[in-house]
């Protein structure tokens, strides 16, 4: 088992997320690659003191990157989309 602060590593702050945020009460997280879903559900749960009710993952496949010539290719990551019971919340930014 990983430490909490290893299986999330940044929250994804889009238009979408905060749509699903407000609406659906749905949470989304850049997650380690290598995580499960019994993972990121106990690392929300410690790190936010939340009650996680669902938890949905898919691997994004990186882009490839052309730069001239040279071809490159962005990393493959994991998104994980973490649904919070109803009244709770989980606060990105401190105030």
């Amino acid at each position: 088992m990983k430490p909490n602060r290893r299986v999330i590593r940044r929250p994804i702050i889009t238009e979408r997320a905060t749509q699903l945020q407000e609406m659906e009460n749905k949470f989304l997280f850049e997650v380690d690659r290598d995580a499960n879903k019994i993972d990121i559900k106990r690392a929300v749960e410690a790190l936010f003191e939340v009650d996680v009710v669902k938890v949905n993952t898919t691997a994004v496949h990186g882009k490839i990157k052309r730069m001239g010539r040279f071809v490159g290719r962005r990393p493959d990551w994991k998104k994980a989309v973490v649904t919070v019971a109803d009244g709770q919340t989980i606060e990105y930014f401190e105030s």
